[in-house]
């Protein structure tokens, strides 16, 4: 069975995508932890990032950084923090969140967005991104 996350790649669930290139798709979280966190995934289904082939593995993190570098461009924060914890999803997915202190890294925080307000910030950190 397919996860949420091959159904976007599908295109069968709407998404709010900032990056993607043949391998890889970057969109935001629509239950962010803090405006502008941002989900990276490789199109491939696979559960854990562990079980990602190595190349694979190393061009996740270089569409990660990329995107990551966007992000920082677009929203104001100290940093960008990065989680791969993986019990959501069983596809292995990459978390951004923009950090202003450690309680944005709390995944029981969220913060509302009007679908204008995702649309925007997906647009304006893709404009952002040099892949």
């Amino acid at each position: 069975m397919s996860t949420l996350f091959t159904k976007i790649v599908k295109g069968e669930v709407a998404s709010y995508k900032v990056a993607e290139n043949s391998q890889f798709l970057a969109f935001l979280d629509v239950r962010p932890n803090v405006r502008g966190h941002v989900l990276c995934i490789p199109k491939k289904e696979v559960n854990k990032i562990w079980d990602l082939e190595e190349e694979m593995y190393q061009e996740l993190m270089r569409f990660t950084r990329s995107v990551s570098i966007a992000l920082e461009k677009t929203v104001s924060c100290k940093r960008v923090g990065m989680a791969v914890v993986g019990l959501e999803v069983p596809h292995t997915h990459v978390h951004l969140i923009p950090l202003n202190t450690m309680n944005d890294m709390d995944f029981s925080n969220h913060v509302e967005m009007s679908e204008q307000e995702f649309k925007d910030l997906a647009e304006a950190i893709h404009s952002n991104l040099e892949l």
